[in-house]
């Protein structure tokens, strides 16, 4: 309580000040993790991005025991037209691997500065909302990658438009298209908790959710197709989930609704 009062009781720069070293906090993580994806730069290349284009990648071989659709190998070469293009490329992929993998931290600390803010009965509703939101994001990270990358990949590697013409990837290209597919899948399956929090300010309810469940089921299969390869199988995919999660929104909506009225009625 004294911690709150104090807060409260900060002036504008204190406020900005400790935002300052929150971000140096957050920056300090991911330079620490990047700096361990720098040095494993060629194994998590060759394992986790090229690895992609390999027949016997756990999404295709699900295919091929599952629908009987086997993969066969993508015939790519890779290349860097850049003198530094290797170099910045690594660096990417070495930020945005610390990005995610200390997203928790990250989100711990922006969490920690907008906490004291929020009353005592708000932050009763919101309590685990870091694991909640870490947990929604990874799974939204390993669909992205073991589901939606592949298949990205899978179109795109075996679309020709003449057998004259080879698939001579850029590699800052290939891994920038499969690193934003996945990084945008994680935040995409944040929806829940955007809803979560939209319902707590009164801005969304659960009626209004469900008035308009058509209108975003069509803007879901819009977005899907945007994302992902221009195939019915891949947008199906893709639009499932995403509908699941917006149908859960509705239920984390609905349930915050049952706990304002418990509230109001007890007091």
């Amino acid at each position: 309580m004294a911690d709150k009062e104090k807060d409260k009781d900060m002036p504008f720069l204190g406020h900005l000040e400790e935002l300052r070293w929150r971000l140096v906090k957050c920056s300090i993580a991911i330079i620490v993790v990047a700096l361990v994806v720098f040095f494993y730069i060629e194994w998590i290349t060759d394992n986790i991005f090229l690895s992609l284009a390999e027949p016997d990648f756990p999404f295709y071989r699900f295919c091929c025991w599952a629908f009987d659709q086997c993969a066969g190998k993508i015939k790519v070469d890779y290349q860097s037209t850049e003198v530094t293009g290797q170099f910045m490329t690594s660096l990417v992929v070495s930020i945005l691997g610390g990005v995610i993998v200390a997203f928790p931290f990250i989100f711990y600390q922006l969490w920690s500065f907008v906490k004291p803010g929020l009353k005592q009965n708000e932050l009763k509703q919101v309590k685990g909302i870091i694991g909640f939101v870490s947990l929604m994001f990874f799974i939204g990270i390993s669909f992205g990658y073991f589901v939606i990358a592949p298949l990205t990949v899978q179109f795109f590697g075996t679309w020709t438009m003449s057998e004259k013409v080879d698939n001579n990837f850029r590699i800052a290209n290939y891994i920038s298209v499969v690193s934003s597919t996945v990084f945008f899948t994680g935040l995409l399956f944040l929806l829940p908790v955007v809803i979560l929090i939209f319902s707590k300010l009164g801005i969304l309810s659960s009626a209004w959710l469900k008035r308009y469940r058509r209108h975003a089921f069509v803007a879901i299969l819009i977005l899907a197709a945007i994302i992902t390869p221009p195939d019915l199988l891949s947008q199906i995919v893709v639009s499932v989930p995403i509908i699941l999660l917006y149908e859960f929104g509705i239920l984390l909506a609905k349930h915050q609704e049952k706990k304002k009225l418990k509230l109001a009625s007890n007091s």
